[in-house]
């Protein structure tokens, strides 16, 4: 039964979920990474939100683990290359907390435009001071979007009946979606320059720490007004502060921070009477935590009944494999790989992967991968899978490309592998028979017919009478039964290929006495 590690508190429908699915919960809150170390070792999926931090070393802690699910948007709590170097999958929430996060936005924005949290307090030190927080309506006024992925579409969307005209910086948003929600994209100079209000919605990444700092706040209008309710670093604390205390910014909402709970360093901008200051709360509505909880859990149920997942952080091929028009060629790709590897017999430095046929050319990245996943399994120790395939591919110095190619041999959809290695290239070709079969019909200039699966044996040899028969008579002596045999060759009388398929692995002796045969060469045992 598998378990799954629960360290942060979640919605209680996680754990009903867990339960009625027939899994193992294990719930350790508020421990340390010493303390997390031994309680890992037999996590097969672990559940977080943001309070644990998943770094490399609870990473090796656990070498069951095969998913880590994220409750929420954000996965900065977690090391995903080093999940993804493990071959563990990361999952995350990404649309269970849209609507309260975006909500929360304009609430912020709002707030901060009427003065609400100052007027309130001096009201309710009994206080009647009317004049000090004259506000400012966001009526022809002008948003700027850093990052108009669901969260940033949907505050587009909320604030654009108010009268406002909402511009967006994000090089991955496409005009048309752009469009539909309202927005006018421009670049992110152009947003600074024009903006009264500026809100980030964007992950933190090396690209986005410190986007708005001294320098790119300084060529803002004056007077804009920020939003924070994303990822704190965005903004530079420290740079903003000081705009705020110029009175080139004349204000600024913020939920998250550089470091949460704020330290003494952040208090002076907490305290700033021109910021208003939540403490990471977007997210936290009833709503919202039961959705981001529901949307990871049946997310990590699924990925650890190997089901395809739809949020995968660190699996782009996860979700293309979950495709059931390619899974066979998934199977056959992988299949393969292994076979190539094996046929190779020596370091592997260079692979390509042709692919000829719709289905395959539409999925010739998954389907590249998973022939790295086949070949890299017999090069590396520990788990290899579509994760990491490419990871390790990469370490080991191995070289991987994709093409396409037309192919005139007749068959409507066809792969072809060459494998490159230090005494030549292996070049494979296989398809998908009528029943759904993987089959090797090409190995190098050798045409042939064979079901790749099972233990295969393949043998170069002269082409003449009785060959055939010594290596059988080999196999035989050892009880090993021929269960089905294909032969392929240029030119009768020269060098032709048998792959034969064996009812249980050939032993390395037999392989020897194969080898000795007189006119038979170039002896390879194949498991797939």
């Amino acid at each position: 039964m598998s378990v799954v590690l629960v360290t942060d508190p979640v919605h209680p429908v996680c754990g009903d979920l867990l339960a009625a699915a027939g899994l193992t919960v294990r719930t350790a809150l508020k421990k340390s990474d010493d303390e997390l170390v031994p309680i890992a070792a037999d996590a097969d999926a672990w559940i977080v939100r943001s309070g644990t931090r998943i770094s490399a070393r609870l990473l090796d802690a656990a070498p069951r683990l095969r998913v880590v699910g994220r409750a929420g948007v954000g996965v900065d709590n977690v090391d995903v290359d080093a999940a993804t170097h493990r071959g563990v999958l990361v999952l995350n929430a990404p649309e269970g907390n849209t609507i309260s996060t975006a909500e929360h936005t304009i609430a912020m924005l709002l707030s901060l435009a009427r003065h609400i949290p100052p007027a309130s307090a001096s009201l309710r030190d009994g206080k009647w001071d009317r004049k000090s927080f004259t506000g400012a309506e966001l009526f022809g006024k002008t948003l700027g979007v850093v990052g108009a992925g669901k969260i940033g579409r949907a505050v587009a969307e909320r604030l654009g009946p108010f009268g406002m005209t909402v511009l967006a910086y994000d090089p991955l948003l496409a005009a048309d979606a752009a469009e539909r929600s309202g927005i006018t994209l421009v670049g992110l100079e152009e947003l600074i320059g024009r903006s009264d209000f500026i809100t980030v919605h964007t992950p933190l990444t090396d690209a986005t720490r410190g986007l708005f700092n001294r320098e790119s706040i300084a060529r803002c209008r004056p007077g804009v007004r920020f939003v924070n309710c994303a990822r704190g670093g965005i903004i530079d604390e420290s740079d903003l502060f000081d705009a705020l205390e110029s009175g080139h910014v004349a204000g600024a909402a913020l939920d998250v921070w550089s470091a949460e709970p704020p330290g003494e360093a952040l208090m002076r901008l907490v305290r700033h009477e021109r910021v208003v200051s939540t403490p990471h709360i977007a997210a936290s509505t009833d709503e919202a935590q039961e959705k981001v909880a529901r949307q990871v859990t049946e997310e990590v149920i699924r990925a650890l009944r190997d089901e395809p997942v739809l949020n995968a952080v660190n699996g782009m091929a996860i979700r293309m494999a979950a495709a059931p028009e390619v899974k066979p060629f998934l199977d056959l790709a992988e299949r393969m790989g292994r076979a190539a590897y094996q046929l190779a017999g020596g370091p592997v430095t260079r692979v390509l992967l042709r692919v000829h046929g719709d289905v395959p050319r539409r999925y010739a990245e998954v389907l590249q991968l998973s022939a790295l996943k086949g070949l890299v399994s017999g090069m590396v120790t520990g788990p290899v899978n579509l994760v990491n395939a490419r990871v390790l591919a990469e370490e080991t110095g191995l070289r991987s490309d994709t093409e396409t190619f037309h192919d005139g041999s007749g068959y409507l959809s066809i792969l072809e592998l060459v494998v490159s290695h230090s005494g030549g290239t292996v070049s494979l070709g296989g398809t998908i028979s009528g029943a759904g079969d993987p089959r090797l019909v090409r190995v190098d200039e050798f045409q042939v017919e064979v079901r790749l699966e099972g233990h295969l044996l393949f043998y170069r040899n002269v082409d003449r009478p009785g060959m055939l028969a010594k290596v059988g008579s080999a196999l035989a002596g050892d009880g090993v039964n021929i269960a089905g045999l294909t032969l392929g060759r240029t030119s009768r009388g020269g060098v032709a290929l048998t792959a034969v398929s064996v009812d249980e692995r050939v032993a390395d002796p037999v392989l020897i006495t194969i080898a000795g045969i007189d006119g038979v060469e170039s002896v390879r045992r194949v498991d797939v």
